[in-house]
């Protein structure tokens, strides 16, 4: 820490210079918690960015098409995303249950049974939740990292002020200007603690929104497939 009667640190970067060995490491374990953070941020936003391109898309072709066999066809000029592999492993599943799948003609196609039609809801019902689950990959750290760096900014504190006191109970002074620098070099790592936390706290509450919503997008086009199943009457 700032030594008691040395020379008075004149801005926060001089007081990360001549701070104690506590407070270096509580410092160089938050930039690397920032720089995690911020890794997750862009990696996550440029996902989701993505994302939303390719459902734009998706939904454009789809509506494009009057029937699903059309539908397939156009799904697959599209680059792979939730939405592709979504309508994908429906169809698949549903060419399994029922030879010549969507291809096949409507009014002779076999009828799926309840049984079936159950099966195949938990196919769609599976293939969402695993998308939900790899768009949520990594946002939990954003959730760590928002809730722990303000603790370890406090545990920095805690031990640059500890030291403080222990520096003036050694040199027996007491008066303002040699409390004031230990005093300060400690609340640096609560700054910084505050610096990694929030925008973690916030990026992590708009990439939760974001990657429900996208769950509940793709839970209503699941439930849209199976109604046009219907409609072409091979359910």
């Amino acid at each position: 820490m700032t030594q008691v009667g040395g020379a008075v640190p004149t801005s926060p970067w001089e007081l990360v210079l001549t701070a104690g060995p506590e407070t270096k490491v509580v410092l160089i374990v938050l930039a690397v918690g920032s720089l995690v953070s911020w890794l997750v941020i862009v990696s996550k936003a440029i996902q989701f960015r993505r994302l939303k391109h390719a459902a734009q898309r998706f939904f454009r072709a789809v509506a494009h098409a009057t029937r699903l066999d059309e539908a397939r066809g156009a799904v697959a000029k599209l680059p792979p995303s939730a939405y592709t592999r979504l309508f994908t492993e429906g169809l698949t599943f549903y060419g399994e249950l029922v030879p010549g799948g969507v291809a096949s003609d409507a009014e002779s196609a076999r009828r799926l049974s309840p049984s079936q039609l159950e099966a195949l809801r938990m196919v769609l019902e599976t293939q969402v939740d695993a998308e939900h689950d790899q768009l949520g990959r990594w946002v939990v750290w954003l959730a760590t990292l928002g809730s722990a760096s303000p603790l370890l900014g406090l545990l920095g504190t805690v031990l640059g002020v500890m030291d403080a006191f222990i520096g003036i109970a050694t040199t027996g002074s007491g008066n303002l200007s040699a409390v004031a620098p230990g005093v300060a070099e400690a609340l640096v790592t609560t700054v910084a603690g505050l610096v990694v936390a929030i925008p973690s706290v916030m990026a992590y509450n708009i990439f939760t929104a974001r990657q429900n919503f996208v769950a509940a997008e793709l839970e209503g086009f699941a439930r849209e497939l199976i109604v046009t199943l219907a409609r072409e009457g091979r359910l």
